[in-house]
């Protein structure tokens, strides 16, 4: 009986013996290149001669760039030195046309003026630009007279912009900078017609279809009957250019008492020449 129950005691540790040299020795793995994992790219071989030449090219290169380098630095002192002030252009900032430095171009006496100033500037470039609008506004309504008022008007804002920046606004800025009296008078000039044309928008007289093809208080009131936004928007015009009136003529006066103050309505009188000192 015991040995017809006989099991396999499944605890017991079995031992296998194998024999190491029974199988063949495995085949090696071919050699891997140096830069396997870090191929950064295959080596350049270049001649010790070409090198030399690159190093030379380069050097040469970098010696015309200081020679230009020099050139130029040399030409703005000759020009510095002649009175020739270069003006990079700086305004706008993302595009710039102009330029605009007035905290160290102008004296500090004289900074809140030309900062008023160029305020006009804009404020006439804001009126001519809502202008323009109007009268697109006015002929789309239905005006008979469309294509003329809104041509007129591009050649406002076209002829405008650029008009009272190298008529007026430069010369106020370059007068102030150098103290010139020639600069001055010719300020007082086109800023008179300025401050003109700002008052006569303003008002906006129906003089044949000039007068329609500005957005003055006038064309307001004559607007609004047909359309109540295109009226409004005219009796907006009136208020931008009746406020630029009024700030255009601020300027003029603290300009005129500044140049009657320092003595530059003298230098312009005919007999100044006479009057000055031999000394």
């Amino acid at each position: 009986m015991a040995g017809k129950w006989r099991q396999d005691n499944p605890f017991e540790e079995v031992e296998i013996e194998v024999n190491p040299f029974s199988h063949p020795r495995p085949t090696p793995l071919p050699p891997e290149p140096v830069n396997f994992y870090n191929d950064i790219g295959a080596p350049v071989n270049m001649p010790f001669d070409t090198k030399k030449k690159k190093e030379k090219e380069l050097l040469a290169k970098e010696a015309e760039l200081n020679k230009r380098e020099q050139e130029i630095k040399r030409r703005e002192e000759a020009l510095e030195r002649a009175g020739v002030r270069i003006e990079p252009k700086n305004w706008p900032p993302f595009f710039p046309v102009i330029h605009v430095d007035i905290s160290n171009d102008i004296p500090v006496q004289l900074q809140r003026v030309q900062y008023v100033a160029f305020a006009s500037l804009l404020g006439l470039i804001i009126c001519l630009f809502w202008n323009f609008i109007c009268v697109t506004s006015d002929w789309i309504l239905g005006d008979t007279d469309g294509p003329k008022i809104w041509f007129l008007a591009i050649i406002y804002f076209v002829t405008g912009v650029p008009g009272a920046y190298y008529c007026w606004y430069r010369p106020l800025y370059r007068a102030m900078r150098k103290e010139s009296a020639f600069r001055y008078g010719w300020f007082f000039m086109f800023y008179f017609f300025h401050i003109c044309f700002c008052v006569f928008a303003s008002v906006a007289p129906s003089i044949l279809f000039v007068g329609r093809s500005l957005a003055g208080m006038f064309q307001a009131l004559s607007v609004i009957g047909h359309s109540f936004t295109v009226g409004i928007f005219y009796f907006i015009g009136f208020t931008l250019f009746a406020l630029e009136a009024l700030l255009s003529i601020w300027v003029m006066q603290k300009v005129y008492c500044y140049f009657r103050g320092s003595g530059k309505e003298a230098e312009m009188r005919p007999d100044a020449a006479s009057r000055r000192p031999p000394f």
